[in-house]
């Protein structure tokens, strides 16, 4: 339908009219609205993209760039592209003595639980997003009550306002971690510690002799009886944690399992006053460590959250991280992923002598950042048997409007799913992409 046509049903209903300076307020901002839906399907839409993923606020006009504080799908010149390359090599050229790499990877937890015992629950804000870029983190019936919600929501919006854009919670954190020189990583959750030593006792028992991963031996564990079970992986303050929480208390049948390996974390998450043990059990766990047992069986997870943890990870731990995980969904589970992009703000802002490896970084509180290529992702998660469903480079514009700097983000958003039944090619087809 047109604009013209839309336009025009009020005045065709009998006994309504509407005033002029109202009608013509209706139809500035409708128009604007179908402008910034049309470009936005022209130029980004392509046949493997939801409908509206990773915003939709477009830079039509660079004039207007410092109107708002981020721009959604931006497209990078040739220039800017070769001047990132540039800075990459530039800042790579001096790496980190290997002796202190060995304490940065030693150490890690030390690392992480100071910066919660700094910063507490006050660093990042809660990811009220996730549902909108994730909607797979709720079971079918939880999402369609959610839709109805945003759309009852979005209708009152458009009749209010003339903003037609999503909020840009879901790049704060990053906008924070780029203000205090540390660039956003993993997060950490509460609850029981599984140790080495008690992972050895459980597996040299006489009930755990058959164990997986998946404590078979136990006659229930934490969310048993759930038909809908989550996991985030690296909760830190539980900045996902209550969004999703929410939600759940709405959503019978429902549980949230959430982990961290910084303890500091996880006793965050425990002493929330939203923390409830009857929709959610949080733990200390290493995920690098394949040792320790998970508090629940191998593929009973229907979605896992992996959101700014894995890039925290050394990237020759990754593969055996992303393996483990994908044990723990059931066929037909969805693992939902969201990290940071090579070339973004954060990555080109490193000084020398700040470099791990390749494209690995150290912050200066001692935690670490990788940036991903979409390339990297894919292969990472079909090599675990893990299907794509979604493998995105988010491209934003964020801005400083007060300052009137510009920066490049770069994010890589994914969703992988596991086949309801393996496939003899499965491992064929994914080596084709393999570099």
């Amino acid at each position: 339908m047109s604009v013209e046509k839309l336009v025009s049903l009020p005045s065709q209903r009998p006994g309504t009219q509407m005033g002029s300076l109202n009608k013509m307020n209706f139809i500035t901002r409708l128009s604007a609205f179908c402008l910034r839906k049309s470009k936005m399907q022209q130029r980004h839409q392509s046949s493997r993209r939801p409908t509206a993923p990773l915003g939709s606020r477009i830079l039509t006009d660079p004039s207007e760039v410092f109107e708002h504080n981020m721009w959604d799908h931006m497209q990078w010149s040739q220039e800017e592209e070769d001047n990132a390359k540039e800075k990459v090599a530039e800042n790579s050229l001096v790496k980190v003595q290997w002796e202190d790499q060995d304490k940065y990877e030693r150490e890690a937890s030390k690392y992480w639980n100071e910066f919660y015992k700094t910063h507490k629950n006050n660093f990042f804000k809660d990811r009220n997003w996730l549902f909108l870029e994730f909607p797979e983190i709720l079971p079918e019936k939880g999402r369609e009550r959610l839709k109805t919600e945003e759309r009852s929501a979005e209708l009152t919006k458009i009749n209010s306002t003339n903003r037609f854009s999503h909020k840009n919670e879901m790049f704060e954190e990053g906008e924070t971690y780029l203000k205090k020189s540390y660039e956003d990583g993993s997060t950490s959750v509460q609850g029981d510690v599984y140790n080495k030593t008690q992972a050895k006792s459980l597996t040299d028992s006489p009930q755990g002799k058959n164990y997986g991963g998946e404590l078979r031996w136990l006659e229930s564990f934490p969310g048993s009886d759930a038909t809908y079970r989550i996991l985030e992986v690296g909760c830190g303050a539980g900045n996902s944690v209550f969004p999703i929480l929410k939600v759940l208390c709405n959503t019978p049948g429902t549980f949230l399992y959430c982990c961290d390996f910084a303890s500091g974390a996880v006793e965050l998450v425990k002493s929330h006053s939203s923390y409830n043990s009857a929709w959610c059990s949080a733990f200390v766990h290493d995920v690098c460590d394949d040792a320790l047992p998970y508090p629940f069986p191998d593929e009973i997870l229907d979605v896992i959250l992996l959101v700014f943890v894995l890039s925290t990870i050394h990237p020759d731990r990754m593969q055996g991280v992303v393996n483990r995980l994908a044990k723990l969904l059931k066929p037909g589970g969805m693992l939902l992923f969201r990290d940071y992009g090579r070339y973004d703000t954060a990555q080109l802002r490193f000084k020398k002598g700040r470099c791990l490896s390749e494209n690995f970084y150290v912050r200066g509180d001692g935690t670490r950042v990788y940036f991903f290529t979409k390339d990297e992702v894919w292969n990472m998660f079909s090599l675990a048997g893990l299907t794509e469903v979604q493998n995105l480079v988010d491209r934003r514009l964020q801005v400083n409007r007060k300052k009137k700097v510009k920066m490049q983000r770069v994010w890589i958003q994914s969703k992988f799913q596991k086949p309801l039944l393996l496939s003899p090619n499965n491992s064929a087809e994914t080596t084709k992409r393999c570099p």
